[in-house]
C-alpha cells in the first residue's frame, strides 16, 4: 500500500500548481525529457481515439507501438476513466 500513499502525495503536488508554467517546471525538474514526451504522447494516442483513428493510423502519426496504443484504449473502455476526464476538460 505504499503505492497508494505516493500517488497521494504526487496527486497533492499537482494539485498544488496554479498555472501551466509552474506545471511545466516541475514537470521537467520531476521527469526526464523522455518520460514527459511518453507521456505527452499518450495522451494524443488517447485523443486519436476518441476521434475514431485506427492503430494503424495511430502508430503512423505518432510512432507509438500497436501494444502502448491498445493498452490506452482498454485505459478508455475499462480503466479509471483518467483518460476521458482529462480530454474533456482539456476540449473545455
Amino acid at each position: 500500500m505504499k503505492l497508494d500513499a505516493e500517488l497521494k502525495t504526487l496527486s497533492a503536488a499537482l494539485l498544488s500548481l496554479e498555472t501551466q508554467e509552474e506545471c511545466e517546471k516541475f514537470l521537467t525538474d520531476l521527469c526526464t525529457a523522455r518520460e514527459i514526451a511518453s507521456m505527452a504522447q499518450r495522451i494524443s494516442v488517447a485523443k486519436l481515439l476518441r476521434a475514431k483513428k485506427t492503430f494503424a493510423q495511430i502508430e503512423e502519426e505518432t510512432g507509438m507501438s500497436s501494444t502502448t496504443i491498445a493498452r490506452i484504449n482498454r485505459c478508455l473502455q475499462y480503466g479509471a476513466d483518467g483518460y476521458s476526464l482529462v480530454l474533456d476538460k482539456m476540449e473545455k
